[in-house]
């Protein structure tokens, strides 16, 4: 198996074999596809114009649940396919667009459907993420432009690497950012990502200047990587510069739960040996961010 490989800079990219399927941020594997009919077309043209307007997209999994993606009850949707390559990446496996399930976005809106009663008695609704939801924006917009028809408050999670992808129709149907914000250091962002930090700022101070988008903040904490004080610092002062449009920071405490994936993927794991933050680090952390006035889980 061959690979493309940088220690400097991020994970190692290699050719995936079959996809392999399950949730983000360390959850229980979901149930990949499973219930979304596949969309098939065996004329390449007619499926890359269906990707180009939308009508099709790659899929990684879906699944219900309450209070992890955005509030209230949810159908979180993972496409798959991101721009970066973070060393700490829960689903290496949806680091490729074509390693997903062509679905067609009449049929995950037909699922957001059946759900919108729950959602609605919860205050839950749909939250697209991946991968990187914005790999696959025409997708996407399709996708928060059904919703809203159907009154179903609308999330996506993203780094906001691809924030330029993200057309001011598709944050007019937007209700909640959930933005990952790696590092606060450049070079350290680099290190853990592959990629630049300044499309992720400049993202979140678009959505700032809007001012009608509410967005949520993830910091996923990995001691030795990014939990360096003024690392957190530049985090933390990033942030409350955003104003009142942050209503929520998430501090996100590493884990190895992952870890197997890289594995069956045969992807070389750089935390192999990387422990857990302590709960002394977490709240140390947790408190820089509330020392700039933030609500902090």
């Amino acid at each position: 198996m061959s690979t493309v490989t940088d220690p400097q800079v991020g994970a190692p990219v290699v050719p995936l074999g079959m996809p392999l399927v399950g949730g983000a941020h360390g959850r229980v594997q979901g149930a990949g596809t499973e219930g979304l009919e596949e969309a098939t077309n065996e004329d390449r043209s007619a499926r890359l114009a269906a990707v180009r307007a939308g009508e099709v997209g790659s899929v990684h999994s879906w699944e219900l649940v309450t209070a992890v993606d955005g509030p209230g009850t949810r159908m979180t949707v993972f496409l798959a396919g991101c721009p970066l390559r973070c060393l700490y990446c829960h689903n290496p496996d949806t680091m490729q667009m074509r390693r997903g399930t062509d679905v067609t976005s009449d049929e995950l809106l037909a699922r957001v459907s059946r759900y919108r009663g729950v959602m609605r008695a919860t205050h839950g609704g749909l939250t697209i993420s991946g991968g990187e939801p914005l790999m696959q924006p025409a997708f996407v917009r399709r996708l928060l432009r059904g919703a809203k028809a159907m009154d179903v408050h609308t999330a996506i999670d993203t780094s906001g690497y691809l924030g330029a992808q993200c057309t001011d129709e598709m944050l007019d149907d937007l209700d909640l950012v959930l933005l990952d914000v790696k590092s606060g250091d450049p070079e350290t962002y680099k290190r853990v990502t592959g990629r630049e930090l300044e499309p992720t700022l400049q993202f979140g101070r678009r959505l700032a200047a809007r001012g009608d988008t509410e967005v949520w903040i993830r910091f996923v904490l990995v001691p030795g990587l990014t939990d360096d004080v003024e690392n957190v610092e530049k985090v933390a002062q990033y942030v409350a510069s955003l104003g009142e449009c942050v209503t929520r920071v998430e501090v996100l405490p590493f884990h190895q739960m992952g870890r197997d994936k890289w594995a069956e993927l045969g992807m070389r794991y750089e935390l192999e040996d990387t422990q857990p933050p302590s709960p002394e680090l977490v709240e140390r952390v947790r408190g820089q961010f509330r020392a700039r006035g933030l609500q902090v889980f």
